[in-house]
């Protein structure tokens, strides 16, 4: 069970930013800065761990995220 963490974490997730932080908490913009996202249609690809699950989970009304290849 470990080796499919593992690989599942080796992965790449491609984040796409759909929508604007205007109006909405520091956080989630901060969030946005952390995930490499400032603008509409900026796409930032990620390595597919823990933490960067979390954030875009924070952030997931305003964004798109799809299986990097």
């Amino acid at each position: 069970m470990a080796a499919k963490k593992q690989a599942a974490a080796a992965g790449k997730i491609k984040v796409t930013q759909i929508a604007s932080p205007i109006g909405r908490p520091d956080e989630q913009r901060a969030t946005l800065v952390g995930l490499g996202l400032n603008k509409i249609r900026r796409v930032s690809v990620l390595e597919d761990t823990p933490s960067v699950r979390g954030m875009v989970r924070k952030v997931n009304h305003l964004v798109k995220v799809e299986a990097a290849e």
